[in-house]
């Protein structure tokens, strides 16, 4: 049996009980063992020249898989060199936790962006006000300010030219696979989060937005991603992050997709198409 690991910090798991029960649900559904494990109860290192992962009784933990719900590119990194195959990657942990990098591959791949500064340290960051200033790791909408006045950066940030403000969409992604997508609108925050108390209605995508989530899927192995898009003064729309540890909160309460049991079948899959 395909035995994996379902990795939270505590903190993040205590906002998301009832997903971490669905995931152990339906993982013994679809013939595959799951063990939930905080991030906190989990140790990494180097010993003896050897790569290990231990829990808090210092035994060594063994698996063929693991899904990663917090946000720890060096610890995923660390159980891929242990052979244990990560869902999703450190590449994808990396490359969707930071802004600026994200916006770097989308140019890349010609993939529109809103116009975005990488701000350096104590720098006033130089466009057109007002402007969004976010922290290059922010989740959810956190670390996201309007800036209306010349104001000096913190560190780590990205600015970026103000898209349609209370309008984003994103699509859920599973492998290459697009498995829906939501509108989220607000009427009182430049900022549609749900989370933040913006409105979500299903969504389907244009050709544009398709062959976006397309170029992505095409050069990235993604496992269960958020690819969120904004738009622009022309409603044209633009890349705005890829979310790593996506909540698929809206999904499930405007339609009965069973994402669950959609992720543990994909990775079921690739680890028997190895």
């Amino acid at each position: 049996m395909l035995n994996g690991l379902l990795v939270y910090t505590r903190e993040d798991a205590a906002k998301n009980e009832d997903f971490i029960q669905w995931m152990l649900d339906e993982a013994e559904k679809v013939g595959m063992k799951l063990d939930f494990f905080y991030r906190e109860d989990l140790y990494t290192g180097i010993e003896d020249g050897k790569t290990y992962l231990r829990n808090k009784a210092h035994e060594n933990i063994i698996r063929n898989f693991a899904i990663i719900r917090c946000i720890d590119p060096l610890f995923t990194r660390q159980l891929e060199l242990l052979g244990i195959k990560t869902f999703n990657s450190a590449i994808i942990a990396e490359l969707c936790n930071d802004k600026a990098k994200t916006n770097q591959v989308a140019s890349m791949l010609g993939i529109p962006t809103a116009d975005t500064l990488f701000v350096a340290e104590h720098q006033t960051p130089n466009i057109v006000l007002p402007y969004v200033q976010k922290s290059r790791g922010g989740r959810g909408g956190k670390d996201v300010s309007l800036i209306e006045k010349e104001t000096p950066a913190g560190q780590n940030m990205i600015a970026q030219k103000l898209a349609t403000p209370g309008k984003d969409v994103r699509a859920f992604i599973i492998g290459k696979e697009i498995v829906g997508a939501v509108l989220r609108t607000s009427e009182t925050e430049f900022r549609a989060n749900y989370s933040l108390g913006g409105k979500a209605e299903l969504f389907t995508l244009s050709e544009k937005e398709t062959s976006i989530v397309e170029r992505l899927v095409s050069m990235f192995e993604f496992g269960f991603v958020g690819i969120d898009f904004i738009y622009d003064d022309k409603d044209e729309p633009m890349l705005n992050e890829i979310e790593d540890v996506v909540g698929s909160r809206t999904l499930s309460k405007l339609t009965d997709i069973n994402t669950a049991n959609l992720y543990l079948k994909f990775i079921k899959q690739t680890l028997l198409s190895k």
